[in-house]
């Protein structure tokens, strides 16, 4: 079985995009810049952020955080979002969810001006990307896509099963494999016979938020399987895949953490890189 070493792979892009940066800057005398709008002190959204701006920095952005207390006004961040939309030097603006309980995430989303959206979350950038057309890729779906691209260069014909249907993942993921030729079978966690979807596959991508769903015998012989899932349990972070089974037949698979995760933040990057270049035209 091939472990898919997410760590390797996010450095492999990392390492790309930094000469990318270089290339920019030689070209326009400019580099992409991101800037993170961060509400509150939840512990978990700090981490992120912090490897997101340690990241930019590696591969040679332009990098912001403007912090706001967890009290913030909705108007005021629709204001920033607003002001950071007309400032030439920001390429990219992302806004760390969740938001506090006051602030409505749709409004947030809808502010972003779809060029400078690098989550991918607008909904023009979701309906150019279901329709085929050029669009930012939410972060976690394109990691998973490089990942199982990595593994499998020619998915012609292959049958694609996702276990989950999130706005985030699920759906995306969904519309990265069809551009592929796959065949594609969206399932959930109300899915009538989940296991016998699953045994068709030749691609599982499980981000459904169950703790080690996917079990050993779910999976046929010679499956690419990806999991999103990070779940806290009494034994430590689990994925939504019973890794030990699972590794016994998949033909590739996913290790949490060490998986997804830092493709994740790799992704971001390269889509405040391609953020950029489609202004410079």
């Amino acid at each position: 079985m091939i472990l898919i070493d997410g760590k390797k792979a996010a450095e492999e892009l990392r390492e790309e995009l930094k000469k990318e940066v270089s290339d920019l800057k030689a070209k326009y005398n400019k580099v992409p810049g991101l800037t993170v709008i961060l509400i509150g002190d939840m512990a978990p959204s700090q981490i992120y952020v912090r490897n997101k701006e340690k990241s930019a920095k590696e591969v040679g952005l332009k990098s912001d955080v403007i912090r706001y207390p967890d009290s913030a006004e909705e108007k005021v961040i629709l204001d920033k979002i607003k002001e950071l939309n007309l400032d030439d030097t920001v390429s990219g603006i992302l806004v760390q969810l969740p938001l506090p309980k006051h602030i409505n995430k749709q409004k947030v989303i809808e502010a972003i001006h779809p060029s400078k959206d690098v989550d991918g979350f607008h909904p023009m950038n979701v309906g150019n990307l279901s329709s085929g057309y050029e669009s930012s890729v939410p972060c976690t779906p394109l990691g998973c896509y490089l990942l199982i691209k990595k593994v499998e260069p020619n998915l012609n014909g292959k049958k694609a099963v996702i276990v989950g249907r999130s706005n985030l993942n699920g759906k995306p993921m969904t519309q990265l494999l069809l551009k592929e030729n796959c065949t594609v079978t969206i399932t959930h966690s109300r899915t009538k016979d989940l296991k016998g979807e699953c045994l068709e596959a030749d691609i599982i991508v499980a981000a459904v938020g169950i703790p080690e769903l996917v079990k050993g015998d779910w999976v046929k012989k010679d499956t690419i399987v990806i999991d999103v899932g990070i779940n806290k349990t009494d034994k430590g972070i689990v994925g939504d895949v019973a890794f030990d089974e699972v590794s016994k037949n998949a033909k590739a698979l996913t290790p949490v953490p060490g998986g997804v995760g830092p493709m994740t933040i790799a992704c971001l990057l390269k889509n405040t890189i391609d953020c950029f270049k489609r202004t410079q035209v």
